[in-house]
């Protein structure tokens, strides 16, 4: 089996979980709040907005979604030895752990979608000014979707670990309350994984980012490396998991 084959059946075993309403609840709650935005402190609406859903969206509930989604893809392969019957397919293990990352940060990327669909609805009951700042947006969204690379692989690697469904959400939340402060730090904000979402999703311009005074690039070449080390802890693990 292929790549695009085991992927399409990921997706398939999916169609009818609660994972898509999931996708729905922070982007409908953020654009509540960027309704409210009124941008009427001298602030553009637009940066406000997306201001707004780093604080509600990427410093909250894209970490939390993060390792419902991965738990959600492995949910099945822990009930009644589904890992022993995937496993024994002619199919190899890359392709299987690669299909499942794929998924979470897809359904990642929708629930991005979503959110640009409801900031721009803020944007045209508000009233806000045009044209509409694409470039900002875009940073925004793409950066906090990037930002969630590393936590993907991180909570992949322990759903596939753990069969209890709770126990990789509880580790979650653990690591997500602290970053509502460390994010406001300087020195160690763009080193903590559960943070950076927030961080990358905040309007930034030069060499600076919201409120925090520290390189988007640094931020970035932080994400990646956080990504390439938990992605391959997660990827070894996988070759030799026997159940």
């Amino acid at each position: 089996m292929t790549f695009r084959n085991v992927f399409a059946a990921e997706l398939l075993k999916l169609r009818k979980s609660p994972i898509w309403l999931l996708a729905l609840i922070s982007p409908a709650l953020t654009t509540l709040v960027c309704l409210v935005e009124s941008g009427g402190d001298g602030t553009d609406p637009w940066v406000g907005a997306m201001s707004s859903a780093a604080l509600v969206h990427g410093l909250l509930f894209l970490p939390l979604l993060s390792g419902v989604f991965a738990a959600f893809v492995c949910r099945f392969e822990h009930v009644g030895g589904g890992w022993k019957q995937l496993l024994a397919l002619p199919v190899s293990r890359g392709a299987v752990y690669l299909s499942k990352y794929a998924v979470v940060m897809g359904v990642l990327l929708l629930t991005q979608l979503l959110l640009l669909a409801g900031v721009l609805l803020a944007g045209a009951i508000r009233g806000w000014p045009t044209p509409i700042p694409w470039d900002v947006l875009a940073q925004s969204l793409i950066g906090g979707w990037a930002a969630c690379l590393p936590i993907a692989a991180l909570q992949l690697g322990a759903s596939a670990l753990w069969q209890s469904f709770a126990a990789p959400l509880a580790l979650n939340v653990i690591f997500t309350l602290p970053a509502i402060l460390i994010a406001n730090s300087e020195t160690y904000g763009p080193w903590y994984p559960w943070a950076q979402p927030a961080l990358a999703t905040i309007p930034w311009a030069a060499d600076s980012f919201g409120a925090f005074e520290a390189p988007y690039e640094k931020l970035m070449l932080v994400v990646a490396g956080s990504f390439v080390l938990f992605f391959a802890a997660g990827f070894a693990y996988f070759q030799r998991k026997t159940a």
